[in-house]
């Protein structure tokens, strides 16, 4: 796909990137049939092709308008028709910088949608605010609507043993060390899973540390057109790691994808910055996902824990984890290995609708593809005899949260494990 770069982008990094990325598509389509809001909508402008035309039309000069932003705006960034394209087309990076292009060259959003936005960009990044809203939405919780109970998890999961205390993390010293980010929203939401990875690697002979500077990964900013403050996230970030990974940490490990696909495009992100790419680089290099550390070490899981059968499970595998980070395989071949058969539902590869804030910028879509990918883990887990559904990214999680059928991270359900060999071993 040829693109005549209008003189306002014709030199600028955006519009240079977003050329090679238009010409390497070539029409054929496969990205629609695994697009969710083209299942969903039916209209070419709500798929990725539909989507590569208004982003090529505004390269070329061409006004966007507040349709073009709706459609926009309608992506998930699940990234699944990455996954299919045969061209290798970049379209998630595409997306961003249409986004962006659309914000400036069209009217203001309406007032509640700005009000909406900056809270979630303001709230939502901040810890220490977001963790004293969620201790006061727990206390009011019953009287909540049932989507909004579902955004507000209780502190400790059901699913979890009672007498593993979801806060406590260990504190024997260990040669190796490996970097974690503690992420804004998943502290204050479940806590659990950032602690039962520290103790599943501590079981392992890995000190799991955290910086105490490090802040939010950028993601959330990055996807509502903030990118000057998502890049500012990013070089506190670089910053608060630097000194550790020069210490010798081997890794920084992500137990939410959504925060491991932003921090593995730093390199990208700041490619052109003359202070910060050559490290940005190297900490998106260092980045890796529990899904990829665990793995390399299943050997010694396997010791631990034996292979013998155990009560399976259902795993959702994020968008961010597929598509993202193209990592497919990686968890259900682990708990394979010790003995949690996995079950992936019909349609795995479709996005569940959270997708970050989606699932409050965009809740009618969002709320159709949780009913469509409930009804399918249901289905799963009623043919498998699981009871439990288990995935990777804070996000999912709690949005497929329901009474009947918990979902918890996967790392939690080898923490659990880890927990009861320790009590009958004692």
């Amino acid at each position: 796909m040829q693109t005549q770069l209008a003189p306002q982008f014709a030199n600028t990094p955006e519009g240079i990137e977003a050329a090679r990325i238009l010409g390497k598509c070539v029409h054929c389509g496969f990205c629609t049939a695994t697009c969710p809001t083209y299942q969903l909508l039916g209209d070419e402008l709500d798929g990725p092709r539909g989507r590569i035309y208004l982003i090529k039309q505004i390269a070329e000069g061409q006004q966007p308008t507040e349709k073009t932003r709706l459609h926009l705006d309608r992506c998930l960034t699940c990234r699944n028709c990455e996954s299919t394209c045969p061209s290798g087309v970049q379209y998630g990076n595409l997306i961003d910088i249409g986004r962006k292009w659309a914000e400036e060259n069209t009217p203001q959003r309406p007032l509640m949608q700005r009000l909406t936005r900056w809270a979630l960009k303001e709230g939502l990044t901040k810890p220490a605010l977001f963790n004293s809203a969620m201790g006061i939405g727990r206390l009011v919780r019953p009287l909540m609507p049932s989507g909004i109970q579902r955004k507000i998890p209780l502190a400790k999961n059901k699913v979890l043993d009672q007498a593993t205390n979801p806060y406590a993390r260990p504190s024997a010293q260990h040669a190796r060390k490996m970097l974690l980010l503690e992420g804004c929203v998943q502290p204050g939401m479940l806590p659990n899973i950032n602690s039962a990875t520290s103790r599943v690697l501590d079981a392992l002979k890995i000190q799991l540390i955290s910086a105490p500077n490090a802040t939010c990964c950028g993601a959330l900013r990055h996807h509502l057109n903030d990118q000057v403050g998502s890049l500012d996230n990013a070089k506190q970030n670089i910053d608060a790691w630097w000194p550790l990974v020069e210490a010798g940490a081997e890794a920084i490990v992500m137990t939410a994808s959504g925060c491991g696909v932003m921090v593995k495009d730093y390199g990208h992100l700041l490619v052109n910055d003359p202070v910060y790419a050559a490290k940005a680089k190297k900490i998106s290099a260092l980045t890796k996902d529990i899904a990829e550390i665990l793995p390399e070490l299943q050997n010694e899981l396997v010791e631990i824990l034996g292979s013998d059968q155990k009560p399976g499970v259902v795993y959702h595998p994020p968008c961010t984890l597929q598509h993202g980070q193209q990592i497919r395989g990686k968890v259900e071949g682990l708990l394979g290995s010790i003995g949690i058969g996995v079950r992936l539902c019909n349609d795995s590869h479709l996005c569940c609708g959270s997708a970050g804030t989606y699932s409050i910028t965009q809740p009618e879509l969002s709320e159709q593809l949780r009913k469509n990918k409930l009804n399918n883990l249901h289905i799963a887990c009623e043919e498998s005899g699981a009871e439990v559904v288990v995935s990777g990214n804070i996000g999912c999680i709690t949005h497929l949260q329901q009474e009947d059928t918990p979902v918890v991270h996967w790392i939690e359900i080898v923490d659990q494990l880890l927990s009861r060999q320790t009590t009958s071993t004692q």
